[in-house]
C-alpha cells in the first residue's frame, strides 16, 4: 500500500497543516497515483491557478516487483516553472525533468514541488507499507 499525504503551502501560511488532502492505493503492478491540476485524472490535485504545477505533474506507478516509481511527468513547456525535490531519510536530491526514481520498499518521504517564482510549494508525503 502506498500513502500520500499533500498540502498546497504558501509563505503565509507556513507551516499550516488545513487544506490536506490523502490518497492511497496497493502495491500492485500497474497501480497509479497522480499529482496536478487536472482532477479528472489526478488523485491529489492543487489549485487551478498555481500554474508551475502541470495538469498531471507527478505520477506515482507501481511496478511488477511491487516497487513504487515516481516520475516527473513533462508537461507542454520545454522549461519547467518548478523544481521536483525527494527527501528519504534526512537525504534530499532532484528529480530531473521527464525523470523517474524509484521509492524505497517500506519506507516513508517528502517530494516538494517548489515554484520557482514564488515562495509556495506542494508537499507530497509519502510512506510505503508493505
Amino acid at each position: 500500500m502506498l500513502e500520500l499525504t499533500m498540502a498546497a503551502v504558501t509563505a503565509a501560511d507556513a507551516g499550516a497543516t488545513a487544506g490536506m488532502q490523502m490518497a492511497e492505493a496497493p502495491s500492485e503492478p500497474g497501480a497509479v497515483l497522480r499529482v496536478g491540476r487536472d482532477k479528472s485524472v489526478c488523485r491529489l490535485s492543487t489549485p487551478d491557478d498555481w500554474l508551475f504545477v502541470s495538469r498531471a505533474h507527478l505520477e506515482f506507478r507501481c511496478g511488477p516487483d511491487g516497487t513504487w516509481h515516481l516520475t516527473w511527468l513533462r508537461g507542454s513547456q520545454p522549461d519547467p516553472s518548478s523544481e521536483v525535490r525527494l527527501t528519504v531519510g534526512g537525504h534530499a536530491r532532484s528529480v530531473a525533468y521527464g525523470g523517474s526514481v524509484p521509492l524505497p520498499r517500506g519506507g516513508s518521504g517528502e517530494i516538494v514541488v517548489q515554484d520557482r517564482s514564488e515562495p509556495r510549494s506542494v508537499n507530497v508525503g509519502f510512506y510505503h507499507e508493505v
